[in-house]
């Protein structure tokens, strides 16, 4: 049963006069408040300067026109093609089509041998994307953890490769300076044969959390933004205000801000280069107010990730956002309800490119890998719902009825052969739907130990590494690849 790119927005929390005034109201926030921003962006600054936008640089402090904004806004693709190595893989952002998997910077990981909280590994990024390659439900790879375990200015070209060797899904990440982005763009044309041949199949694609909220522009990441523009390596400009903390506490005044922050970041991607692919990324968070930390787990973080699909979608540009986050420090009933919750508002909501929906515990903290496996079954339960109900001759049945007749049974009828295995989402095996004493037999497993059992298999399964064999040793020979 293919449940990838299925159509949502039958959630629309949003009505269309509401898009329209936060919309307007965005436009305000860019027009009379500004956004600021940090030493070093002189020449992105001098950039927008030279569009028509007002700049003070005392204050440092831009103004946009609204009719600039909307001009650069109408110059970003309307859909974005995310490739996989394998192009079975491939992610069509548009519309009200949903896509759902990994996303995240962990440091911690639930270890599979002791259950016991670890530092993450190189190893831990290799095993997990090995697992996500064979969750059909998680339908890409952002890379979900950090290696821990190696130097800073080795991160940016070992975590694209180590994703890119475990999985031939779509490969998104960040990266730490433009550097590290240039040498990852070195290595994905190499795989792709060249820089022409990755710009038409992009199986890369780069995180880019340019906007500091509230309101402020970061100087390595907007850098690293427009350095990926020029190569047109698609980009997430990700802004992920706390409602409360870094955003009004209101879920409308969040919304706003963010729309505001996304408007003035696609504004700069086009005026370094028209026509540059990107997602819209908003991805609205909550503060706890009584710890002061991050509330991911929150039903309003799945109603506020829906409504920033309404408003890209208003732009028209696809859209990147958030799911499946949860404040539980391991796979429980909590990790489960407030996992399920936020993914089916957002996957109703239509979101494009619904990233950590897979794998993530303790608000984006830590990974485990029975998580993962529990979350496929999620995902796959939630697109499902995408999928509807098929109502035409063959599903009415009516003829079968009539065979049957009043006191029959429909239990060896050809027609319930037929349709037995695909009318109804039969999931990964992590469910347990047999009885009592069948479940006694085989251990009393619960949902966490069936998992791990899942992906201990899973990851016994010999494998290949995903980069073609002479390729993977010129890079070696190339980059200082460490795993």
């Amino acid at each position: 049963m293919n449940l990838m790119g299925l159509q949502g927005g039958q959630y629309r929390p949003l009505s269309p006069e509401q898009i329209g005034i936060v919309h307007q109201a965005s436009l305000q926030i860019l027009e009379k408040t500004g956004i600021t921003y940090e030493l070093g962006l002189e020449n992105t600054v001098q950039m927008l300067g030279d569009n028509g936008a007002t700049i003070d640089r005392d204050k440092k402090n831009i103004i946009f026109p609204r009719a600039m904004i909307m001009e650069q806004v109408a110059k970003a693709p309307e859909r974005v093609i995310l490739c996989g190595q394998d192009s079975k893989n491939d992610l069509h952002l548009t519309e009200n089509r949903v896509h759902l998997g990994t996303g995240g910077a962990a440091i911690k990981i639930l270890d599979p041998e002791t259950g016991l909280v670890r530092s993450t590994t190189l190893k831990d990024l290799y095993d997990v994307s090995r697992l996500v390659d064979q969750l059909d439900n998680i339908h890409f790879l952002v890379r979900p953890c950090i290696p821990t375990d190696i130097k800073k200015a080795d991160y940016d070209i070992n975590m694209f490769y180590t994703c890119l060797s475990g999985s031939s899904k779509h490969v998104m990440s960040g990266v730490n300076d433009e550097q590290g982005l240039q040498n990852v763009i070195k290595m994905a044309a190499m795989i792709a044969g060249s820089l022409e041949k990755l710009q038409e199949r992009p199986f890369i694609s780069v995180i880019t959390s340019f906007a500091i909220s509230p309101l402020k522009l970061c100087t390595q990441s907007t850098l690293i933004m427009q350095e990926a523009n020029r190569n047109r390596i698609p980009v997430a400009l990700s802004c992920a205000p706390m409602a409360g903390s870094t955003s009004p506490l209101t879920m409308a005044g969040t919304l706003a801000q963010i729309h505001a922050e996304q408007l003035a970041g696609i504004t700069i991607c086009q005026l370094t280069n028209p026509g540059a692919p990107l997602l819209y990324g908003g991805i609205p968070g909550m503060a706890n107010l009584k710890t002061m930390g991050y509330s991911g787990g929150a039903v309003e973080c799945g109603m506020m990730n829906a409504a920033i699909h309404q408003l890209a979608h208003h732009i028209k540009v696809p859209n990147y956002n958030s799911s499946g986050l949860t404040d539980s420090k391991v796979p429980d009933a909590q990790a489960g309800f407030e996992k399920a919750l936020t993914a089916v508002l957002a996957s109703m909501g239509g979101s494009n490119f619904i990233h950590h929906s897979a794998g993530m515990l303790e608000s984006m903290l830590t990974i485990a890998h029975e998580q993962f496996v529990i979350d496929d079954e999620i995902i796959g339960n939630c697109c499902k719902v995408l999928k509807g109900i098929d109502v035409d001759a063959e599903h009415l049945a009516l003829e079968v009825i009539d065979a049957v007749g009043p006191g029959g049974n429909f239990m060896t009828s050809p027609h319930t052969m037929a349709h037995m295995r695909k009318e109804y989402y039969d999931g990964n095996g992590v469910t347990d739907r047999k009885s009592r004493e069948k479940w006694v037999k085989d251990g009393s497993l619960d949902t966490r130990q069936r998992a791990l059992y899942i992906a201990k298999k899973l990851l016994e399964t010999p494998h290949l590494s995903c980069i073609p064999e002479d390729i993977d040793k010129a890079i070696k020979e190339k980059f200082n690849i460490l795993l």
